[in-house]
């Protein structure tokens, strides 16, 4: 879900901006950073050889970042970051009370 979050995030700026988005979510930063290059090149197939799971969030995000200019920032969970701790109480509550949904999601 925090692609999907990301992705409605980037979707919702009116202009291309700079960015330094914040993540606790290796899953996601490698896979926007370093591995969709060669899914794109093998046809949304992993090295596996099997297909991408989340094929249809990593082409959203892909689309989303394309006007923009975003600095992926690792950070560890839990460990008293700032806006990581806002992010994960805010997804908790959106986990609660979810208003997007993806019917293909897929978990990592």
């Amino acid at each position: 879900m925090e692609l999907l979050a990301v992705i409605e995030a980037l979707n919702s700026l009116k202009e291309p901006c700079d960015i330094h988005l914040y993540s606790d979510s290796q899953y996601m930063k490698n896979g926007i950073t370093q591995w969709i290059f060669n899914w794109k090149k093998n046809n949304w197939k992993a090295s596996s050889g099997k297909p991408v799971k989340n094929q249809d969030l990593w082409i959203a995000l892909d689309q989303a970042i394309a006007r923009h200019k975003v600095d992926w920032r690792w950070v560890k969970g839990h460990t008293g970051h700032r806006e990581n701790e806002i992010c994960d109480q805010l997804a908790k509550q959106g986990a609660e009370n979810p208003t997007l949904h993806d019917e293909g999601y897929q978990g990592e």
